[in-house]
């Protein structure tokens, strides 16, 4: 059986031509590997927010998203990783578009977030099934109101969260 394993690449997205588990690129000072995040928006212009199951972010909101992975001779691109973890963590798919990328660096313990991670956002306005196996609990919250919380209780976010977030609303506010 072939293990799905993370994309390496440098600070421009470029692949390195090399591939590492999940847990060599998130412990220690990690690897910088391919990673997305997708600001969900309904026609109310609210996001949808998630906590979900995580060794390292648990109890922190979140937004939806995962890494593209490499499983036997395949790349998984961006846009093939975004529909997989739409409908397997919300049972639904969506168009979504690129906005922007950027890199981060977050340590948390003995752990840590290396990452070139890409934004994609698109609007989504009917039911989600929430997969119980990642997601405990989820609620859709006014972007205005979120760009606020984001600034009084930064506390409450993940890192690359916050990251998009803010980068969204300096692009788009």
């Amino acid at each position: 059986m072939n293990k799905k394993q993370l994309i390496l690449v440098d600070e421009k997205d470029n692949f390195l031509g090399k591939y590492a588990s999940k847990s060599r690129c998130h412990c220690g000072d990690g690897l910088h590997h391919r990673a997305f995040t997708i600001l969900i928006l309904n026609q109310k212009d609210e996001v949808l927010l998630q906590k979900r199951k995580h060794k390292l972010w648990d109890g922190f909101w979140d937004l939806t998203n995962s890494h593209p992975f490499h499983q036997g001779d395949i790349d998984e691109t961006y846009e093939e990783a975004v529909s997989r973890c739409l409908e397997n963590e919300w049972g639904v798919i969506f168009p979504v578009k690129k906005l922007f990328d950027f890199n981060y660096f977050a340590k948390y313990g003995d752990f840590c977030e290396n990452e070139f991670c890409v934004c994609f956002s698109g609007e989504y306005n009917g039911e989600v099934f929430p997969n119980p196996k990642i997601i405990y609990k989820y609620k859709w919250i006014p972007l205005k109101k979120l760009f606020l919380n984001i600034k009084t209780k930064p506390n409450l976010y993940t890192p690359w969260a916050k990251i998009a977030l803010e980068k969204y609303e300096e692009r788009f506010f």
